[in-house]
């Protein structure tokens, strides 16, 4: 099986914040397969709450309006 070319990179070690949140769960089961994916692809498991920081960075860091907003707030 050839690597699949993922958006999310292999993660950085980093010290989390804690946050709960409730999530759909057709949401929840794309998010174990993406974990499945992603060990397949870097050889190293990661639980689901490891992958959503990434995640979250790289939606906001491709919000065109987000970053726009964020700039005019300073």
């Amino acid at each position: 099986m050839t690597k699949p070319n993922l958006k999310l990179a292999k993660l950085p070690d980093m010290k989390p914040a804690k946050l709960s949140v409730s999530l759909p769960p057709d949401l929840m089961g794309d998010l174990k397969t993406y974990a499945k994916i992603y060990e397949q692809t870097y050889g190293e498991k990661q639980p689901v709450g490891a992958l959503i920081p990434s995640m979250l960075a790289g939606f906001l860091a491709s919000d065109h309006g987000f970053k726009k907003a964020k700039r005019e707030l300073a």
